[in-house]
């Protein structure tokens, strides 16, 4: 059988006066426990995930997650774990733009990969907030058919409007990265691969965690 999604235990953060004794105390926190999902509890504490392909249901899952977290505290921060390959553009926009509407900052890491789409996302957290893991990889490249939803043409999109959003996807990068449009275009006609070194030499991290053991050698 596949593994679920595992329950952890979340304590009232206003519980009750303490019990007399240790063993009270620990019958007294399991029993007021609520077990919840992984994920939810994570949440809680402001660490949102985007671990599968970028498409509707996931992108609005985070921006209601963002919304929501951002009313209930808005001067709490928030940190974006990315490992993605990427997905529809309509989708991955509304993540970026959320990102620079919330009123909290927004720290994005890459860990496994961000590609395509989920770069934008990566280069779209706050200045000197955007890191990555150091196996971590980066692929940039420009939008493709593929990468627009199924339903562009029963909405209207003409092609004019496609290449508007691909032209703007090129300028986030320009804006995030202060290269140069030319620099950019270039590198977006095919799959560019970075470690997370070039990354922040690219423009697109601001820094990478670094191990304690590898900071002691």
């Amino acid at each position: 059988m596949p593994v679920g999604v595992p329950k952890v235990p979340f304590l009232n953060p206003n519980p009750e006066p303490e019990p007399d004794s240790a063993v009270e105390e620990i019958d007294s926190m399991e029993e007021k426990a609520t077990w919840v999902d992984l994920y939810n509890r994570l949440y809680r504490q402001r660490l949102l995930f985007l671990g599968q392909d970028l498409e509707e249901e996931i992108a609005n899952n985070i921006v209601g997650l963002m919304i929501y977290l951002s009313i209930e505290d808005p001067y709490w921060n928030q940190t974006l774990y990315i490992n993605c390959i990427g997905g529809l553009v309509f989708p991955g926009l509304a993540v970026y733009d959320t990102i620079n509407f919330v009123p909290p900052d927004v720290k994005t890491v890459c860990l496994g990969i961000a590609a395509s789409m989920a770069s934008v996302i990566l280069i779209g957290g706050t200045v000197t907030e955007r890191c990555a893991f150091p196996n971590a990889r980066v692929m940039i490249h420009q939008p493709r058919v593929e990468d627009f939803d199924d339903r562009s043409s029963e909405l209207g999109f003409e092609g004019d409007t496609l290449l508007y959003l691909r032209d703007r996807v090129a300028q986030i990068y320009v804006q995030r990265t202060n290269k140069p449009d030319w620099v950019i275009a270039i590198d977006l006609e095919r799959d560019t691969f970075m470690s997370a070194a070039e990354a922040i030499n690219y423009g697109i991290i601001d820094g990478v965690y670094v191990c304690e053991d590898e900071d002691e050698e």
